[in-house]
């Protein structure tokens, strides 16, 4: 039996209704580091939030999909507000429900959601409407009300994602549920559903997982953080204020104003915060005067992906330690050779290809269909790198879009026909990059000459990776997680290893194109 289906039928229930993870109810023998989705508390909720600048930096099927549906969403709010159509903006702001099943956010005890439905179609719809930004343009995206409209902020703007991009979230949270075995549940009750091309809201009938008898929603980890992207903050402290300060600067008549012995004239934060204050409304208030100060702010912010949150981040937000490279490289290395062991090989290098190469490698698909069901891929990851040796590839237009792994446990040696599997798995739209992993080789050099005559033939890019491969892997990840500079300095700076740079992937990239 498939190891992720066995794992997933070891059911924890707690007697008492305490604290208790997905990965723990579940039985999933896992922790957040292995885990694609946030391993949430099943009562509780886990202090991070859904933020839709992450979202706008997907560029794989389904981030393009919620895409769709925040812009669609949106825009027809704007387009109601602003033609005064009251009954259009109420459906469509009333239909917002409390996204309980995420358990995301800040609710002390039990998750309750915010019971916004009614404030946002009534109060959020009436400020909206008043909005001199939203008049302006100024208002544009979900994420600019958190700066425009008066008790917005990075709870309701994840609360709002939720609810728009809900088809995409019950998508992802039925892919996650059939490869790791946690059970589905029939005839659920979805919530409303955004339909993009209708541009209504749609309810019906779905499969979600249940536990404690109420409904779950799996979140992505990619597209969680702390705090916005577009951080109101950030955009006071670093853009606002400096511009107040040049203009205080250049105005001969003011008073804020310190001449230094050199002559200059200077301009202090304080005095700046104390004159024009530094409050939301304030923060608001100036903007307007200095429109082109936030439209700066945002076409920079557009430039630059949010920081995803490390191993670390979570770990720390979901309370559970950070993956142990070396315990999922002793799974992989402990599992017998041969057909037997085949899904258990599989599934344990999934659970360290997905911690050791997170952030840049996210929503593992398992046994992933393509030429309509004729040929199947045992991983296919989306490539999110941001640094590292896979947004190398990209940056090398080495088309990477999805990347994949083809698992053989086998005892023999592998030979041409899995090369030539893997490599017919490719395309320049899926991608013609590849991870062979596999036990041993007895004339490793000759396998990887293999490898390098399919790139020589322009038929893609295969990496194969054997157990002494992926120690090394491990070892290096290891090795750069507890690197601390040499007491001494030495001549030359130091620049200190990354865990995402893979030195042992760019020397076999190297050797694919040598």
């Amino acid at each position: 039996m498939n190891e992720w289906v066995q794992l997933g039928h070891q059911r924890r229930v707690d007697p008492l209704g305490g604290s208790m993870r997905i990965s723990e109810h579940y039985g999933l023998n896992r922790n957040q580091g292995t885990l694609d989705f946030v391993d949430v508390d099943i009562v509780e909720d886990v202090p991070v939030y859904i933020d839709p600048s992450t979202i706008r930096h997907l560029s794989d099927d389904w981030g393009l999909e919620c895409i769709r549906m925040l812009t669609t969403f949106f825009d027809s709010v704007l387009d109601a507000v602003k033609s005064n159509d009251k009954t259009r903006s109420t459906y469509l702001l009333g239909n917002l429900g409390e996204p309980n099943e995420t358990h995301l956010g800040l609710s002390k005890g039990e998750s309750r959601g915010r019971g916004f439905g009614r404030w946002m179609s009534e109060e959020f719809a009436a400020k909206l409407a008043q909005s001199q930004a939203a008049k302006t343009g100024l208002i544009e995206d979900l994420e600019d009300t958190a700066f425009f409209i008066d008790r917005v902020g990075k709870d309701v703007i994840s609360d709002v994602t939720t609810n728009i991009i809900r088809g995409q979230l019950i998508a992802y949270t039925h892919q996650m549920c059939v490869a790791l075995g946690i059970p589905l549940i029939s005839d659920i009750e979805s919530g409303s559903v955004w339909n993009p091309q209708s541009l209504k809201w749609e309810n019906g009938l779905t499969d979600l997982p249940l536990a404690n008898g109420k409904k779950l929603l799996l979140v992505p980890k990619a597209i969680v953080r702390r705090d916005l992207h577009l951080s109101q903050s950030d955009y006071y402290r670093n853009h606002l204020v400096p511009t107040l300060q040049a203009e205080e600067e250049a105005d001969p008549r003011s008073k804020l104003v310190t001449v230094l012995k050199s002559g200059k004239r200077k301009v202090y934060r304080k005095e700046i915060e104390e004159r024009y204050g530094s409050a939301k409304p304030d923060v608001r208030r100036e903007t307007l005067k200095r429109t082109s100060v936030y439209r700066n702010f945002k076409d920079i912010k557009s430039q630059v992906p949010p920081e995803p949150l490390s191993h670390s981040d979570l770990s720390e937000a979901v309370k559970t330690p950070p993956p142990d490279y070396e315990a999922l490289l002793r799974d992989v290395l402990d599992t017998p050779t041969g057909n037997a062991e085949a899904n258990n090989y599989h599934a344990r290098v999934e659970a360290l290809f997905t911690a050791l190469f997170y952030p840049s490698l996210i929503m593992p698909e398992m046994e992933h269909e393509i030429h309509q069901g004729r040929k199947r891929i045992d991983i296919t990851y989306t490539n999110n790198a941001q640094a590292g040796f896979f947004a190398f590839l990209i940056r090398h237009k080495i088309p990477a879009q999805q990347i994949f792994v083809e698992c053989k446990n086998y005892g023999h040696e592998v030979k041409n026909p899995e090369l030539d599997q893997l490599s017919s798995r490719f395309s320049p739209l899926r991608g013609k990059f590849g991870i062979l992993a596999c036990r041993s080789f007895k004339d490793k050099d000759r396998f990887l000459n293999r490898c390098r005559d399919t790139a020589l033939d322009r038929r893609g890019f295969v990496v194969a990776l054997d157990d002494a491969d992926m120690s090394r892997l491990v070892d290096d990840a290891v090795g750069a997680l507890n690197w601390t500079p040499p007491a001494t300095p030495p001549k030359q700076p130091q620049v200190p290893p990354r865990v995402d740079d893979y030195a042992l992937l760019h020397e076999r990239y190297r050797l694919l194109i040598s």
